[in-house]
């Protein structure tokens, strides 16, 4: 402790000596050569000096005593024990640091946490699928192929989607924005899920201008739209349904809608929706719901600028709808909504 003080203060000790021999010389060189004077102005300065540094490490010592200990916890460094106006300013100082420390310690713990939440219920719903299969190898006769095809498309499904959820926190190095034409992306999708929608007797309508091109993320926005495709299909459970795909274009922005004819969604989960791991009260008349399609939509709309907007009548139906903004008036991710059809 001692040592630390001196340290911090040699410094001034050697200007203080310094500026002692200065003075005596420069009294010697104008002619006043009084040895005893000299003496007793060299003691009384170096009294005086040592007088000001043991008040000061007096003052100091709770200070020095608290950051040369070894610390038990992080409260330790809460502990007020400055008295100077630099110790109080470094002990605010430290103070705003272990509170930015704690904010990215429980995001770091939130996330993780997240994560593992997520392999774990990903992991017991995949375990559906494969035991279907393996019943399905362990059958006599012809393999039902469409079962197994089946199967084998949930699988990828819930790999794609604990894909994007790793992807998601490293979501800037994995984007490439440029022109989609949204037709052509809503084609594709619809003839990827071709047999979603034959199994379930639901069928799509895209009613898309072919010169509509929007600003986003190609990979990212397939997607998206696929958690979106899918999940009106999954709740609809009447045949002979329609999915109705539209885009319009107003002020430069184009808005894109989904709308099914299935459940919807009550009035008390909507708000929550688009929370983490949330299944409400249709992921649990299916039991294979993560809770984690909407959330991973929601993230990666405000990733990419766009506005995301849910909007459900139960009994008749949900819309879901991405408004993509021009290039030149992206507002970001600000207006992530889930709002409840009146």
């Amino acid at each position: 402790m001692l040592r630390l003080f001196l340290k911090e203060h040699a410094a001034f000790i050697v200007f203080q000596a310094l500026l002692v021999a200065f003075i005596l010389a420069l009294y010697w060189l104008d002619g006043f050569r009084n040895a005893d004077t000299a003496i007793y102005s060299f003691v009384i300065s170096t009294l005086l000096v040592i007088t000001f540094l043991i008040a000061r490490f007096i003052k100091r010592y709770r200070f020095y005593q608290k950051i040369t200990s070894t610390p038990k916890a992080m409260e330790h460094a809460l502990q007020r024990d400055g008295k100077s106006p630099e110790q109080l300013q470094m002990e605010a100082y430290t103070q705003s640091l272990y509170r930015l420390y704690q904010q990215e310690v429980q995001a770091l713990y939130a996330a993780q946490n997240r994560h593992l939440q997520f392999m774990n219920q990903w992991v017991h719903q995949m375990k559906t699928p494969l035991s279907v299969m393996q019943l399905l190898l362990q059958q006599q006769g012809e393999l039902d192929k469409d079962s197994v095809r089946e199967e084998l498309e949930r699988l990828k499904t819930g790999l794609d989607t604990v894909l994007m959820n790793a992807r998601l926190d490293t979501f800037e190095q994995d984007m490439q924005i440029e022109q989609v034409p949204l037709r052509q992306l809503a084609g594709e999708l619809l003839t990827e899920h071709k047999r979603l929608f034959i199994s379930k007797r639901v069928y799509p309508e895209l009613a898309i201008a072919e010169d509509i091109q929007v600003p986003t993320d190609r990979k990212w926005m397939k997607f998206i739209l696929s958690q979106f495709l899918t999940n009106a299909v999954k709740y609809t459970f009447e045949a002979n349904k329609k999915i109705y795909i539209q885009a319009s274009c107003k002020d430069h922005h184009v808005l894109l809608t989904i709308r099914d004819e299935g459940i919807g969604i009550p009035s008390s989960d909507l708000p929550r929706v688009t929370k983490a791991f949330f299944t409400g009260e249709n992921g649990r008349k299916t039991g294979e719901s993560t809770g984690m399609g909407l959330y991973l939509a929601k993230e990666v709309c405000k990733k990419l600028g766009h506005r995301l907007t849910i909007d459900s009548v139960q009994g008749e139906g949900t819309t879901v709808s991405v408004l993509f903004y021009n290039q030149d008036t992206a507002t970001g991710g600000e207006h992530d909504v889930a709002s409840e059809s009146r």
